[in-house]
């Protein structure tokens, strides 16, 4: 396969896209991209507007660097119209997003957290990223301390709305609520009683809602449930529910159950708003992961292909068949183009994802994830490279494309 490649430096910044559900592309087709560059020399970051040819046209949002940057920026999101960009703007135990008018400069800032915004525009729907972290989510460490609601206080944090105008935060499902409707609470609760046995009457699951992702018509959600990788020394069992809701959280379904010892990760949602697409148990061999998909109530769940390197899958936008998804190699990373309907690889570019000898583990700027996106056209993918000490855009022809 001849790939066009093309990168997209920004000079002096170690710079990476907000993440694979979320399209770095400028909705009014002027080919603008949305990066986050950090200077790792005084330990800042910023968001950069690059345009089509990658020269760098706004820059903003400059701010000290936490974990999270090094794998996500400051998730920085258009707006539907382009006009504003929002991105993330205080630290984890405190978090702020900022909505930036480009035009002239205006931003509002409301408290809260953000993993991109709906493709329908506010309200922002999002859970607190500080609390991945504070469990151990890219350190390792668990920091109940640096988590902006104490874990065991349920009914104070979830998932929240977050509108601008005015600017304002609003707990729409709390974590308490989540789990009272959930349809394994019996077994989640045995569970949370052996944990607070073991662990003292103050402790218990560090459950939490995170990971939300939007449809792209805006019209659902998915978000995820549980405790996702809290370190093992809790001795809490892994528990990940992908669940998904209407845009307004009246009604909220589980979709999936990776929980109790069964595999899956990175799931979101296909371009007909109803199915999933992700990483999760294949149905022929117990304990194995597999490319699969599901409709968004639970039903219909089928392997589509034995690639299985948990990498961050997606559909293309024009061509449903094609499939990128990315993957770690003793030699770095690549990303990887499979056919949906054969579940065969039909094209793999490699790249570099670390710096030295092996991957290093965690969240730092010795590695990136890949994170390939398509283009709304569905002719290109962008994706994270790490060639040197910067990490660099890197725009990818697909397969076929004219």
């Amino acid at each position: 396969m001849t790939v066009d490649a093309r990168t997209l430096p920004v000079p002096g910044r170690w710079s990476v896209h907000s993440y694979y559900t979320v399209s770095p592309y400028a909705p009014d087709g002027s080919g603008r991209v949305l990066a986050a560059g950090a200077d790792l020399a005084d330990g800042t970051g910023e968001v950069v507007v690059l345009s089509n040819t990658g020269e760098v046209l706004d820059r903003f949002g400059r701010h000290r660097l936490q974990t999270s940057f090094f794998h996500t920026g400051w998730w920085q999101t258009w707006s539907p119209d382009a006009h504003h960009v929002y991105f993330q703007s205080g630290p984890p135990e405190a978090p702020t997003i900022t909505r930036r008018e480009l035009a002239t400069g205006r931003e509002v800032t409301v408290d809260g957290d953000m993993e991109g915004a709906p493709p329908g525009g506010v309200p922002i729907v999002s859970g607190l990223l500080g609390m991945l972290y504070a469990a151990g989510y890219g350190t390792r460490r668990y920091a109940p301390e640096q988590a902006p609601v104490p874990f065991q206080e349920r009914d104070r944090h979830g998932l929240f709305s977050y509108t601008f105008d005015p600017p304002e935060q609003t707990l729409v499902a709390s974590v308490a609520q989540i789990l009272d409707a959930h349809p394994d609470r019996d077994r989640i609760a045995a569970s949370d009683r052996e944990v607070r046995g073991r662990l003292g009457d103050g402790e218990g699951l560090t459950l939490m809602a995170y990971c939300v992702r939007w449809s792209p018509d805006g019209s659902r959600l998915l978000f995820f449930f549980g405790n996702h990788r809290v370190v093992a020394e809790r001795g809490e069992p892994r528990l990940s529910y992908v669940m998904t809701a209407d845009r307004d959280l009246e009604e909220i379904r589980l979709a999936l159950d990776l929980s109790y010892g069964r595999p899956g990760l990175h799931w979101s949602w296909q371009p007909d708003n109803e199915h999933l697409i992700g990483y999760g148990p294949d149905p022929h061999a117990d304990g194995r992961l597999c490319l699969a998909e599901v409709r968004h109530d639970g039903s219909g769940y089928r392997k589509l292909s034995d690639h299985r390197s948990g990498g961050h899958v997606s559909v293309s936008p024009t061509d449903p068949d094609l499939v990128v998804t990315d993957e770690g190699t003793p030699e770095g990373g690549a990303v990887v183009f499979l056919s949906r309907a054969s579940g065969a690889e039909i094209g793999r570019v490699a790249l570099p994802k670390f710096r030295g000898p092996a991957e290093p583990p965690g969240r730092n700027p010795d590695r990136v994830c890949h994170h390939p996106v398509f283009r709304p056209d569905g002719r290109r993918v962008l994706c994270n490279t790490l060639p040197g000490r910067d990490a660099v855009l890197a725009e990818l022809s697909v397969p076929g494309a004219p």
